[in-house]
């Protein structure tokens, strides 16, 4: 996938599709799902990681309305404070949010501010690479979300599920076998039919294999079983590529089959011009209203089954403070992080802001004074079950920002 308006021209491929077993269907543009099962007796929050890939602008979505060089520094994008919802005289929601702010007020919903990685780059490849993977400065190669699975113990027949081709799967790189799908109803062998049983096929080809090579094979048929008898979707989402992700991970969750963690890639917030201003028409106020819109749906769904739901987003970089000439912002440093769910105390922005002044920035970016790792580590130790951080997110502590209550 390419990201629009980005001057790498950066294009992305996956390289992991179930070892040998390739899985096909038909992919949402700029939206990619990612599934992992675990053992029945897992009693945690099912985690759902929406990455908003392309440099999402928190400075635009949560906005600094109190802090004066926000102004001084986008004179023209800058959120006026008469049209921010939820505002607390420091911060408040984009117009385009609307659809949460129910949520919002009824403190499902909440904020991290001044987040990032603790290496900034600008390079989309690379901070993709280095968010999926969240071990810097070590050796471990895994995606973070395939270590948590391997410390919640995942073995179910769908312990990892791609949907959609938008983004690599590195979040699930390790040793949890990964699928590919584009939708639940789409999900079947590549080539399988009635004339080609590719699946019994596969069956029989690698009965007297070992188990190193039968594996991926195995793990294919095992995942095709698995979503054959799912409930039919419900709700009512947008018809957009994340409104379809977010109704197919609503549906496993409904199945109560164990879900543990879903990844959805969502791109197109890579807004080096045209980022626009707060009105209806403007790319990310539009952007924002989808956003929201499917959001809002996905609760909807679940009821009270959100209960037992955390939702976080993440990006791999915000955009930078100043605006620049073409009323855009280029690739920055520090950024937000939504949260979702029933175990969030929302209604807040959490932060430990460090100011917009000239001196306060990180060569012209806001600093991120609060490790994102550390944000979803307090959910995975009070949501998930998860101890000790150290397999998952190694040197890492959990935030004491007390976002998320702890699970009975």
């Amino acid at each position: 996938m390419k990201l629009p308006g980005c001057p790498e021209h950066l294009t992305l491929s996956r390289r992991r599709l179930l070892g040998a077993a390739a899985m096909t269907g038909l992919a949402g543009a700029g939206v990619s799902t990612q599934l992992a099962y675990a053992d029945p007796g897992y009693t945690g929050d099912t985690l759902v990681v929406l990455s908003l890939h392309g440099g999402f602008d928190g400075l635009s979505a949560i906005a600094p309305i109190g802090d004066p060089d926000y102004y001084r520094a986008r004179p023209t994008i800058a959120l006026p404070k008469s049209q921010v919802i939820a505002g607390d005289g420091t911060f408040g929601l984009h117009p385009a949010l609307a659809p949460l702010l129910p949520l919002w007020k009824g403190g499902k919903l909440a904020a991290v501010h001044a987040a990032g990685q603790a290496n900034p780059t600008r390079s989309h490849f690379a901070a993709m690479e280095a968010m999926e993977n969240a071990a810097p400065g070590t050796s471990i190669r895994s995606g973070w979300l395939d270590r948590m699975l391997g410390v919640t113990g995942a073995t179910g027949p769908l312990a990892g599920v791609s949907m959609g081709a938008a983004m690599p799967n590195r979040l699930f790189t390790g040793p949890i076998p990964a699928v590919s799908m584009a939708a639940i109803d789409k999900f079947t062998l590549a080539g399988d039919s009635a004339t080609r049983p590719m699946a019994a096929a596969l069956r029989q080809m690698y009965a007297d294999a070992p188990p190193l090579l039968a594996g991926p094979a195995a793990a294919a048929d095992r995942a095709r079983n698995a979503t054959a008898a799912l409930p039919a979707a419900g709700g009512s989402y947008p018809d957009t590529d994340l409104g379809a992700a977010l109704r197919d991970v609503a549906r496993l969750i409904k199945a109560r089959n164990g879900l543990v963690t879903a990844a959805v890639d969502c791109g197109d917030w890579d807004m080096h011009d045209a980022l626009g201003t707060a009105v209806k028409g403007q790319r990310m106020y539009d952007n924002l209203t989808d956003l929201a819109r499917a959001l809002a749906a996905f609760v909807a769904d679940l009821g009270s089954l959100m209960n037992s739901v955390t939702l976080v987003t993440v990006s791999e970089f915000g955009r930078r403070v100043q605006e620049n000439a073409s009323h855009g912002a280029d690739h920055g440093h520090g950024n937000a992080m939504l949260l979702l769910g029933g175990g969030i105390r929302g209604g807040k922005v959490y932060t430990d802001w460090p100011g917009l002044a000239p001196g306060a920035l990180v060569a012209g970016d806001l600093a991120a004074t609060t490790d994102y790792r550390s944000v979803i580590g307090e959910v995975l130790q009070k949501r998930c079950g998860v101890g000790s951080l150290t397999e998952v997110f190694p040197g890492v502590k959990p935030s004491s920002f007390g976002l998320a209550t702890a699970r009975g």
